[in-house]
């Protein structure tokens, strides 16, 4: 085994993460900037033309003139110079029935105009394509003594609206590149973190330790239980045998050999019995009933080997049993804890652990497998490690784990390992 290098080290791939997080983050960010400034742009060029329109369509000059034989002479020079000094496309002024008395362009004076004329007298803004292409406008009703005598149509061009944007993006890109040296000063402050806790330890090596502590955090359990259960059986048979109840101890020495005996009968009947993963059953079988629960375990010798080792076996099946305990403990009687180690139709192991609690909602199904997520209070122990390091071993492992209903069940289904 070589050394491990800084390149391969948690540390650097927690680094890599948010980097990736934060340019994605980034990335997302100057869109939405970009596209909320030209929802803003076209806002502003809607309120605009929306104020041109309705000033010059109540500006007595346009009033008195629309109607008159020389409104072109005398309306086109007001058009032009509302165009040079508002910042709009055109203005455009014609009579009642959309011939053009005005225009950016002379040569269109006398047209009909190209657009949504409003059925009543009602001012209406519209995006439209007229002899400047695509703008967006707003049409204004010009009224004299109570009647509509022609309208005021002034636009800005989508181009203008577009190049209004330039101006913004300065700000955008101030706050994409803070958020990115933000994003970049956490990624490093990150790694920073995860050195100074890991070292440069590969993440694999970091997961193998967190199994290893789990493996003998349950295992520990499941040996505590089961030697306070003994111990508890042996000060019974001894206070029977001062009794002189000699065959009452005798029976009860021997029921208690025969039930260990029994699943280690089970454990090793197979080709592949895993002694670690006995003893932990074992372990577990006093613990369920140390909580008041109704325990069996079914271990078909025909069942494949594992493909996992010890520390991660461990790991798998004690978290879900001890997921199991805890649930059939708050659930209602009877109360039950069941392991199955059987071989699946596809010649997989199927490790099945079921339990009579109250079960997992569909909306949770997923993330009682996210690390720090938990259903359960936190403890002196922490919480959301054990399923979340259950996926990450079986997954490491290419097989699955799922979780379903009535009863709730969690099946592992894992690769057959080498015989």
């Amino acid at each position: 085994m070589g050394e491990a290098t800084p390149q391969g080290s948690a540390a650097s791939r927690v680094f890599l993460t948010v980097v990736v997080a934060v340019a994605a983050l980034v990335a997302v960010l100057a869109v939405v900037l970009i596209l909320d400034a030209q929802r803003a742009a076209r806002t502003e060029a809607e309120e605009v033309t929306r104020a041109v329109a309705e000033s010059l369509a109540v500006m007595p000059q346009v009033v008195s003139d629309v109607t008159e034989a020389e409104a072109s002479a005398r309306l086109q020079p007001v058009a032009v110079d509302v165009m040079e000094h508002a910042h709009v496309d055109f203005v455009t002024i014609m009579t009642q029935d959309g011939v053009r008395v005005t225009h950016r362009d002379p040569a269109e004076i006398g047209r009909t105009y190209i657009g949504t004329i409003p059925g009543s007298a009602a001012t209406a803004t519209e995006e439209f394509t007229g002899t400047l292409g695509p703008s967006v406008r707003t049409i204004a009703p010009i009224v004299r003594d109570g009647e509509v005598v022609g309208w005021v149509a002034v636009g800005v061009t989508i181009g203008s609206i577009a190049s209004d944007i330039v101006p913004r993006l300065p700000f955008v890109v101030m706050i994409t590149l803070a958020v990115l040296a933000a994003g970049l000063l956490g990624a490093v402050l990150a790694r920073q973190t995860t050195r100074r806790v890991a070292g440069d330890l590969p993440a694999g090596t970091i997961r193998d330790a967190v199994a290893s502590y789990e493996s003998m955090r349950t295992l520990g359990e499941a040996l505590r239980a089961q030697t306070h259960e003994h111990g508890n059986r042996m000060h019974t048979a001894v206070s029977l045998l001062e009794l002189g109840r000699t065959q009452e101890a005798i029976d009860l020495l021997t029921e208690t050999s025969r039930q260990s005996q029994v699943l280690v009968d089970q454990v090793a009947a197979g080709r592949h019995g895993d002694p670690t993963v006995g003893a932990l059953l074992l372990g577990k079988s006093a613990q369920a009933r140390e909580r008041g629960l109704e325990w069996s375990a079914d271990i078909d010798p025909e069942a494949p080997r594992s493909p996992l080792s010890p520390v991660d076996a461990v790991s798998v099946v004690g978290n879900l049993i001890d997921n199991a305990l805890d649930a059939a403990a708050v659930g209602e009687p009877p109360r039950w804890v069941r392991v199955e180690f059987t071989a699946a139709d596809d010649g997989r192991l199927r490790i099945a652990v079921s339990d009579s609690g109250s079960g997992v909602p569909d909306e949770l199904a997923e993330r009682v497998f996210e690390h720090g997520f938990s259903t359960k209070p936190a403890g002196a122990e922490g919480r959301g490690v054990g399923l979340a390091l259950v996926r990450s071993i079986v997954d490491g492992a290419g097989g699955t784990v799922e979780i379903s209903a009535e009863p709730t069940v969690f099946t592992v289904l894992l690769p057959a390992g080498s015989p």
